[in-house]
């Protein structure tokens, strides 16, 4: 029992520690409107819930998940909201499915081929909520506007297909680093 005990009372730390890590920095990253810095933001905060998962604490990767999500939006994203709309349905929760895929042993490529669909529905979700169904600008050229807002969902089922594969690789190993670093945490 006593090591049952010590196992829950890390896993809860643990989780709130990575809670308060991306609940840091999510919202800065949203509220500042910047998107290299909202991608930012994501970035440290899917780092963030990839710490309880290093001790395969799934239900406490999850809460950490939902927490983040909640403080975020009572922190100030609720104005923007839709930005933060790709951390809820995909971002946030892409370290936990991988983490599932590994514990049940689920077949590596119909895992990826699944995955891929729900990235690209992310992407078509932030391409209406985010950008209201119209990329535009003043940084290229209208044409290449156009030419993207026309073949929108062919880029976005080959080139974001292209992009999830090597995004979902690099989460793999960025999670067997997180492993690593939280393993000499605590042996």
């Amino acid at each position: 029992m006593g090591k049952d005990k010590n196992s829950k009372s890390f896993e809860i730390a643990l989780s709130g520690i990575s809670c308060a890590i991306a609940v840091a920095v999510l919202p800065l990253g949203i509220m500042t409107g910047v998107g290299s810095l909202t991608a930012a933001g994501y970035s440290v905060a899917v780092l963030a819930i990839m710490l309880p998962l290093s001790k395969q604490f799934f239900k406490g990767a999850f809460l950490a998940y939902a927490a983040t999500c909640i403080l975020t939006i009572v922190l100030g994203a609720a104005a923007k909201f839709w930005d933060l709309v790709p951390f809820i349905i995909f971002f946030g929760l892409h370290p936990i499915a991988n983490m599932l895929q590994l514990k049940f042993k689920i077949n590596k490529w119909l895992a990826l081929v699944v995955k891929a669909l729900w990235f690209d529905a992310t992407l078509i979700a932030g391409y209406y909520l985010v950008f209201h169904g119209l990329l535009g600008g003043s940084l290229l050229p209208a044409e290449i506007y156009e030419f993207v807002n026309k073949y929108i969902f062919l880029l976005i089922f080959t080139v974001g297909s292209v992009i999830f594969f090597v995004y979902d690789y690099l989460i793999f190993k960025v999670q067997i680093m997180v492993n690593r670093l939280v393993y000499k945490i605590k042996r």
